[in-house]
């Protein structure tokens, strides 16, 4: 792992999936109601730790059950809430959760595409994709970290592992607990 790592302070930004790398995934199925919720084992505890390294931390995911019409925009928004007030009470903060919801795979905002990043930016102007972090367990969020110039992280989760070395991922852990260890 190259030291940018250890170079990472108050004025980088973190972004970061949320399905199978802050929470336990369902398989061929989505997180519908906040009791079908499950911190992935460490993935808690690390936000702190976070919260004390980065500036700012946004949660960008797709949200397609949305789009299906398989759950609410209130189930989401109750998901969103009691992840944010758990990160809350374990110490840490979310700045915010960008959702998008689209079933349009050319949808800007549809994770591998940038437009989740781009609204952050706007809504954020102090952010500097040079000096952000994208964490995934796909390689659609190693590309859309990438589109806009962040360093990536992949966690392996049920998704299929990329051959490694990989010219999307600059580093590779096995969870959450793990990147905030090496920070």
């Amino acid at each position: 792992m190259d030291s940018w790592i250890k170079n990472i302070d108050r004025s980088w930004t973190l972004f970061l999936d949320r399905d199978g790398v802050i929470n336990v995934e369902k398989e061929d199925d989505y997180i519908r109601t906040w009791s079908e919720f499950t911190f992935i084992e460490g993935a808690l505890e690390s936000f702190p730790v976070f919260a004390r390294a980065f500036g700012r931390i946004f949660i960008v995911t797709n949200q397609k059950g949305v789009g299906k019409g398989l759950m609410s925009a209130e189930n989401l928004r109750e998901i969103n809430d009691g992840i944010i007030q758990a990160i809350q009470e374990a110490g840490g903060r979310i700045d915010k959760i960008y959702c998008c919801t689209a079933v349009d795979n050319n949808d800007p905002c549809r994770k591998p595409n940038p437009g989740m990043a781009l609204t952050a930016k706007k809504e954020y102007p102090d952010i500097d994709f040079k000096r952000s972090l994208m964490i995934g367990n796909t390689l659609g969020d190693m590309r859309f970290g990438r589109s806009c110039g962040m360093y990536t992280i992949f966690i392996p989760s049920q998704k299929p592992m990329p051959d490694i070395p990989n010219s999307l991922i600059d580093g590779v852990f096995p969870g959450l607990a793990g990147v905030a260890k090496a920070l």
